[in-house]
């Protein structure tokens, strides 16, 4: 099965944008595109190749060429000749944005470094490695799934239902950059409303003296410098405060230069938090004001190309898409996409909900499916009950989210943090909030979405699907949230994974399905929303292998409701 674009895909020209629009400087080497690989059953380099693959394509995706699955206990290995030899000063960075779960990158035979991890990116300084003439890069990647409790999201060995086919290896853009032996690392910008202020924090070996140049569409409005410790601010014009939000996406350029480093970037003016609406319920704001959540769950899978899309412009259709339906959020759930999907909602105008990838042993079926039908919350500090009794895996899970709040921190759209889902590997939450709060003050935190509430974030958080929906408001005092429900199921022939049809209510027909969903929000969500929900996640945006409940096609070439019927549901919510 495969979409328009990976039909339209050029094997010459893979994902060629630059990869990380929040920090874009002019030296910029894409190595996407075929490099050899091999398949091995210890972690020896190969002898021999097993052929060519598509970076950044997993084997198991078919865009890859390769058609294989990696198994626990195998090793994919990667090689191909670097287009640039050792630079003449100033150091050679290499990017990897995802390899899926542990990786170990060689320079000319030589170790350049490690990663752990299968979601967030690294980066790697290969000069001391480069030498004059031809270099060789090689990568292995190990990937075991669920057999080691690293984090793997929606994977599974043995797929089905709401788990998917595993996926390995490089999944996101591998790309090189050379920058001076003084170079910004990273930029975090927070603004600070209603005074319109703009604070900065940049990262360098030496980030003193660095000057911050501010300009909305063209025309400069503030400039400063940053101190010894890479900090400082500056005060917008009155006449240049644009705020951000999914109706007025309104983001800053920014140039920054560091000695003979310069990079380009961008912010936003914007604010989140929670306070009472006009009737006194419980909700979020926006830029100090109560807004409405009006989302759908995104679990960016596509059927050519797995966890990765087969273009930019895949990923800008689904946003879109989301868009024209009338939706103002994306739950971005149990997976991180590439920085290039953050920049399209930073500019498009679309809030998101960002999910930490899940981990942990095999899970026990009573203890996730159990709060369902009984309503009972767990405490998360039992870790055999929650397959987290690896202290390693644990170690594993906060680092990981530490480098998620790091890698992604920067992006406006981003207005709440989601480390668990539904008891999957869930542990210690209290101190996954207070690690949040430390590394992110700025944004909201659904520390347990669904159910096993700690009674610690900002949220109520609840999954319905089997029964009617009525609001109740949290006994905390927090916004209630209704972070999963409907998935409303009907395949479309023709444009189906498979002949399995999973869902949470079937129906045959386009029309049929639309009276649905238009009866599940008139008769529960608008009625909810009166009393005081602050938010709603319909599930999903796209089908997903087994599960055909996606507003559309797995393939994309089928969109199964009318955008009139879902503009006017965003109509009686007050978001449209």
């Amino acid at each position: 099965m495969l979409t328009p674009w990976g039909e339209a895909l050029d094997k010459n020209a893979v994902l060629q944008e630059y990869p990380r629009p929040q920090l874009v400087r002019e030296s910029y080497y894409n190595l996407n595109g075929l490099w050899d690989y091999a398949i091995t059953a210890s972690d020896a380099c190969p002898g021999a190749w097993d052929g060519e693959i598509l970076v950044p394509f997993s084997p198991e995706a078919p865009l890859s060429g390769v058609g294989r699955i990696l198994k626990p206990g195998q090793v994919l290995w990667y090689r191909r000749t670097l287009p640039f030899a050792k630079p003449d000063g100033g150091r050679m960075l290499l990017h990897i944005g995802a390899a899926d779960q542990r990786a170990w990158v060689y320079v000319n035979g030589l170790l350049a470094g490690t990663h752990t991890g299968g979601y967030t990116a690294f980066t790697l300084d290969m000069t001391k490695l480069l030498r004059d003439g031809e270099n060789i890069l090689t990568v292995a990647v190990r990937d075991d799934t669920d057999a080691v409790p690293l984090s793997r999201g929606k994977q599974k060995t043995k797929r089905g239902g709401i788990w998917y086919t595993p996926q390995s290896g490089i999944w996101q853009t591998v790309w090189a950059e050379h920058v001076p032996e003084n170079y910004v690392q990273a930029l975090l910008f927070t603004p600070e409303l209603p005074e319109g202020r703009v604070h900065w924090r940049l990262t360098a070996p030496a980030p003193k003296g660095a000057r911050i140049e501010i300009s909305y569409q063209g025309t400069p409005v503030a400039e400063g410098e940053t101190d010894e410790d890479g900090c400082g601010s500056a005060v917008l014009p009155p006449e240049q405060l644009h705020l951000w939000s999914p109706e007025a996406p309104n983001l800053y350029d920014v140039t920054v230069t560091l000695g003979d480093d310069v990079v380009k970037s961008y912010f936003a003016m914007r604010t989140v938090g929670t306070g009472k609406d006009a009737a006194g319920h419980p909700c979020l704001l926006l830029n100090g004001q109560p807004y409405f959540h009006h989302g759908v769950l995104d679990q960016g899978y596509w059927p050519d190309g797995l966890y990765t899309a087969p273009s930019d412009e895949a990923l800008i259709y689904d946003i879109t898409l989301m868009k024209r339906l009338g939706f103002n959020m994306l739950r971005k759930h149990i997976k991180i996409e590439p920085m290039r999907w953050y920049y399209h909602c930073d500019r498009l105008g679309m809030l998101v909900w960002q999910d930490m990838p899940s981990g942990g042993g095999q899970y026990n079926l009573l203890t996730i499916s159990a709060p369902l039908i009984t309503g009972v919350h767990l405490k998360d500090s039992h870790y055999r009950l929650f397959a987290r009794t690896d202290a390693e895996g644990r170690d594993s899970y906060t680092r990981e989210l530490e480098e998620l709040v790091a890698q992604l921190q920067n992006c406006p759209c981003i207005v709440l943090w989601v480390p668990f889902n539904e008891g999957w590997g869930q542990f210690d939450a209290k101190n996954a909030v207070r690690l949040l709060r430390r590394l992110d003050p700025t944004r909201l935190i659904d520390h347990a979405s669904g159910w096993h509430d700690q009674g610690v974030s900002d949220v109520k958080s609840l999954h319905v699907y089997f029964k009617p929906y009525r609001f109740k408001p949290d006994k905390k005092g927090r916004a209630v949230v209704l972070s999963e429900f409907g998935g409303y199921n009907l395949p479309v022939a023709g444009h189906t994974w498979n002949a399995k049809n999973f869902g949470y209510k079937g129906y045959q027909t386009p029309e049929a399905l639309g009276e649905a969903v238009k009866t599940l929000y008139e008769t529960q969500i608008v009625p909810a929303c009166k009393s005081g929900l602050a938010a709603d996640v319909y599930t999903q945006l796209s089908d997903v292998e087994d599960e055909v409940n996606g507003f559309v096609t797995y393939d994309r070439r089928v969109e199964k409701l009318p955008e009139a019927l879902m503009r006017a549901i965003a109509r009686e919510l007050k978001v449209d």
